[in-house]
């Protein structure tokens, strides 16, 4: 009789024949914690319309019937709605779509990184850039931002020359620090980089009135590309549907990398829903825009170090031990991010119930626990140089 086999011993990670350069490497994500307000992940609080909801349920049930097919390969009908949403004379043939900015950005990865290239974006910015270039086997260089977290042009122009690299990331607004880039310095930097640049247009719905989209520079610059979400302003972070706008050639190189099949049937018509009722969905904007603002006046009444945002967020400071803060507000059940530059947090804009939870829970944490402005460079300041009652 056969001894039976012995159990084969676990394993842990380490054990495994990972790829060096993801060896040490933590998962991208925020805190998922069941707390009454969830203020960290700049979603928009306000959820679709009962109309909404039951003119998507329709398109579902309509569309299950044919779920045993594979859906429109090139999502041509959704594509052509999302052209004609982003203006600028753009068409289907210069629009691409994906399962959220995140692919959208991967793909662009795929088609112009990998071994022996490099990308490069200008820090504090949006962590999963890094991230992503890395699943790419992409090398990530590192740039700077200014201490009011902007980018100086000159200084990048200089360090995409010295570096050269594959692809250029610019994020405006930029998150963590909700900061928009003047359209000069994203076309200085299209003309001197040698390869893509791709502007990460996720939050651009929440920009202050009048702030240029880089739409507008894509007829003179072949190489650039423009990325935008459906997660933020459109409520449908659910969804998961993101989107480029770019040349026609580059549309084709993406397609060379994209998977089979990668936006479903129920993706597609939910992401042409949202699009039907962006009027409704659109029309929280002004809200939040009014919220940030109005959060932005309060934190620097306190004296806090706060920058100019033309987001969802505010990224506000300094704290010297910004974890005991978070952890502060966390005990009063408002969950905020902590993120960004050292000292520094975030908070995403909620309702105006929120934001007062927000509020009550801010004035609660010890005043011993931020710096006063008068230590803090970065702009957006108050000029104040105490914290009276804050905290």
């Amino acid at each position: 009789m056969t001894a039976p086999e012995s159990p084969a011993a676990a394993i842990t990670l380490a054990d495994l024949p990972l790829r060096d350069d993801l060896r040490g490497r933590s998962p991208y994500g925020a805190p998922q914690i069941d707390v009454p307000v969830r203020l960290n992940t700049n979603e928009n609080p306000y959820p679709p319309s009962p109309g909404l909801a039951a003119d998507l349920a329709e398109a579902v049930r309509r569309d299950a019937v044919s779920l045993n097919r594979y859906p429109d390969r090139d999502a041509v009908a959704l594509r052509e709605e999302l052209a004609a949403y982003l203006g600028h004379g753009l068409g289907v043939e210069r629009v691409w779509a994906a399962n959220g900015s995140n692919e959208v950005l991967q793909q662009i990865l795929q088609a112009f990184g990998g071994p022996g290239r490099s990308a490069m974006g200008f820090e504090p910015s949006y962590s999963m850039h890094p991230i992503i270039a890395t699943g790419a086997a992409t090398r990530w260089i590192s740039g700077a931002r200014e201490d009011d977290f902007g980018i100086d042009p000159d200084k990048a122009v200089a360090a995409v020359e010295e570096h050269r690299p594959d692809v250029v990331f610019l994020t405006s607004p930029n998150n963590p620090t909700g900061t928009a880039l003047p359209l000069e310095v994203i076309a200085r930097i299209a003309e001197a980089a040698p390869g893509m640049v791709v502007v990460d247009e996720a939050y651009f719905e929440f920009a202050r009135t009048g702030t240029p989209s880089a739409l507008s520079l894509l007829p003179g610059h072949p190489r650039l590309i423009v990325t935008r979400t459906m997660s933020k302003a459109f409520a449908m972070a659910g969804t998961r549907l993101g989107y480029l706008a770019a040349d026609p050639a580059v549309i084709e190189a993406l397609l060379l990398v994209r998977l089979p099949y990668h936006l479903s049937t129920l993706t597609q018509a939910a992401a042409r829903i949202a699009l039907a009722h962006r009027g409704e969905l659109l029309g929280t904007v002004d809200r939040l825009r009014a919220e940030r603002d109005a959060c932005v006046a309060w934190l620097r009444g306190r004296g806090l170090a706060v920058a100019d945002s033309d987001a969802n967020f505010v990224l506000f400071g300094r704290f010297p031990d910004r974890r005991a803060v978070w952890e502060a507000l966390l005990r009063h059940g408002v969950l905020i991010r902590e993120v960004g530059p050292p000292e520094w947090l975030r908070v995403s804009i909620g309702t105006e119930d929120e934001m007062a939870a927000f509020r009550a829970a801010m004035a609660a944490v010890p005043a011993a626990g931020a710096r006063s402005t008068r230590d803090t460079p970065a702009a957006g300041t108050s000029g104040r140089g105490d914290l009276e009652a804050i905290l």
